[in-house]
């Protein structure tokens, strides 16, 4: 595995380079309709990224009038690693520079084994990715962990759905293993990111993306930048109380959002339903398989069972509390949904929307989209590559 060592000297050259990412192949003369450079700067520019190597040229593009301009491009050679570690599962995927993904695998792993354990999966999905022909090495990689990172250091803080992981140094560790620079943030900005990127939120530069799993996280995009706060930890809206003296949740307190409606509480609502008899089609579901889970409800309200379409309507319409006032806080222009739990669709989405535009002030609702994230798992790991490259593409 190598190191990439070239990164831009400047703002400019780290301004075309992630435009390069975003937009693909691009003349000099498209380039210098999207930056703030005379035509000799932007030339002067160009050429030291391509002596870099990080940029190459991509033969002639077509004519504007006059003298052909010629067409670059990212470096076809250079290849990020994302990573997506969930509370059940771990997602791997290379992609190019422009964050296509060129191969992906996706693995159970239960992330309560603990960063030992988690890493040498991980290691060993990169190095299948890498021996498959896909990748010589990584020019560097993002991860992304389901709890609170303190994001400059790359270290994730008393995560309460990942015990053994309170500070442990995973940008420093995968980095030495890897022999790449590492970074490393919390699964739902990545997924936030991997939307804007790809997916639904291609056009919205103020937005939330909430990710409804194992936990509930919320990633916040400002003026298309993830905003994080102050120590890392802005987005933790699992933990905001829905329910006055409800049901005690890991974090220690009570009535959180994720302890009423997440993978795990739904799994745990379900099983109650089944052994109280409410449900004739989850009891059928435990008897096969010994267990419940957020797919069984998701099967069995397609399937038109009456209490998993009740709990999906409850855990949807206390979501929608909480993003209620979220929306009427930040008023953002876009509300997307992702995670595992959004197998329920659209039961659950109804749901959701109903509580915010009855909650929410009509000039913040008016004309608010909320909607499914389009990525799926592909999210995550898009926004990891994503992450990376913004680091590698500026200036050193």
């Amino acid at each position: 595995m190598r190191r990439m060592t070239a990164r831009p000297a400047n703002a400019h050259q780290a301004r075309l380079l992630k435009l390069l990412r975003d937009g693909g192949p691009s003349s000099r003369a498209q380039l210098g309709d999207r930056v703030e450079l005379s035509r000799s700067k932007l030339a002067v520019e160009v050429d030291r990224l391509l002596e870099t190597g990080l940029v190459v040229a991509d033969g002639l593009a077509a004519s504007r009038g006059g003298r052909r301009s010629h067409n670059v491009r990212l470096a076809p050679s250079l290849r990020f690693l994302g990573v997506d570690i969930g509370a059940t599962s771990v997602d791997v995927a290379v992609t190019n520079a422009e964050l296509e993904v060129l191969g992906h695998l996706t693995q159970p792993m239960d992330v309560r084994e603990g960063p030992v354990a988690v890493f040498e999966r991980v290691l060993a999905m990169a190095e299948k990715l890498r021996a498959s022909g896909l990748a010589e090495g990584f020019d560097g990689a993002g991860i992304g962990v389901p709890g609170p990172v303190r994001f400059p250091e790359g270290v994730p803080v008393a995560p309460p759905i990942m015990p053994g992981w309170d500070g442990f140094p995973v940008r420093e560790a995968l980095s030495q293993e890897l022999g790449c620079p590492v970074m490393v943030d919390n699964d739902v900005n990545l997924m936030a990111m991997g939307e804007q990127h790809a997916g639904v939120a291609r056009s919205v530069g103020d937005f939330l993306c909430i990710k409804i799993g194992t936990g509930i996280g919320c990633g916040i995009v400002v003026g298309g930048e993830v905003h994080r706060g102050t120590t890392g930890s802005a987005g933790d809206i699992g933990h905001i109380q829905a329910v006055p003296d409800g049901r005690p949740c890991a974090c220690g307190n009570r009535g959180c959002l994720e302890a009423h409606f997440s993978g795990a509480a739904l799994a745990r609502d379900a099983l109650e339903a089944a052994q109280q008899g409410r449900s004739p089609e989850l009891a059928a579901r435990l008897e096969a398989n010994g267990r419940l889970t957020a797919e069984d409800v998701a099967a069995a309200a397609a399937a038109g069972d009456p209490a998993s379409i009740d709990l999906i309507r409850q855990g949807g319409a206390r979501t929608g509390q909480v993003i209620a006032g979220l929306v009427s806080f930040f008023n953002p222009g876009l509300v997307v949904i992702g995670g595992g739990v959004t197998g329920l669709g659209h039961t659950l989405l109804a749901a959701i929307r109903t509580q915010v535009y009855r909650q929410s002030l009509p000039l913040a609702t008016g004309n608010l989209p909320i909607v499914l994230g389009e990525l799926g798992p592909k999210a995550g790991v898009i926004g990891a590559a994503r992450l990376i490259s913004d680091h590698l593409f500026s200036p050193a």
